[in-house]
């Protein structure tokens, strides 16, 4: 069976990383979680002191992009793929709140897009991946076979991240988690560089009331329509 790519993009917290992570399991693909990258970038930031008073430090940032290596290792016990910032595992880091709050400005400096890009290509080459984000069927894979545009409402998105963080023992209030969401779709929707947006040929999904069975579902049947017309 040829394979294809598949890339998946939409706002924050609509479960992008989650369906890609068991997409890729179910169909022996390769997952590569591109948000996780400008994750990784803002934490390195955060322990580098390149974020000062709220503001990121570009031109610091500019000259230590070299030194930020990212990669992907499968964890044994779970199958699924963990985060690598210079050989430490941040998986757990990337995800907290801090992080959440800068990672916005952090990928929407050129520099750092082009870095990211780069690398998430050269990943690609081969075929046979998934990989979620924000610009990955628009700026990194145009040519994707597969193309999946997620969204859901802020306010469910939001009770996820609730429910996510306070799951991990990081008690947060909703409105916090809210205020969050709603900027981070502004700043990703109106940044310069790689814009969040809709491909053309993307296809849709809401997943807004979707049961996790009933977006499993919708996935398959896509990935298989969309391999079986090849």
């Amino acid at each position: 069976m040829k394979k294809i790519t598949i890339a998946i993009d939409g706002f924050s917290s609509c479960g992008k990383s989650t369906m890609a992570k068991e997409l890729a399991k179910k169909i022996g693909y390769i997952y590569i979680d591109s948000g996780a990258m400008y994750r990784a970038v803002t934490l390195y930031c955060l322990k580098n002191n390149l974020i000062v008073d709220g503001k990121v430090d570009e031109e610091g940032l500019k000259a230590q992009i070299d030194n930020i290596h990212i990669e992907f290792r499968l964890d044994e016990s779970t199958g699924l793929p963990q985060t690598y910032l210079n050989g430490e595992n941040v998986e757990r880091e990337i995800r907290n709140m801090e992080v959440s709050s800068y990672v916005s400005p952090v990928a929407a400096l050129p520099f750092v897009r082009k870095a990211m890009v780069h690398e998430q290509q050269l990943m690609g080459e081969k075929k046979g991946i998934v990989m979620d984000g924000r610009d990955i069927g628009t700026v990194v894979f145009p040519d994707a076979e597969l193309k999946i545009f997620l969204t859901a409402s802020p306010q469910v998105r939001a009770q996820r991240r609730v429910d996510e963080l306070t799951a991990k023992g990081e008690p947060v209030s909703f409105e916090e988690v809210l205020k969050n969401v709603e900027m981070r779709d502004h700043i990703d929707q109106t940044r310069e560089e790689s814009p969040l947006r809709r491909a053309e040929d993307a296809l849709l999904l809401d997943n807004s009331d979707l049961t996790i069975a009933e977006q499993d579902k919708w996935l398959m049947d896509t990935f298989d329509n969309v391999v079986s017309s090849l």
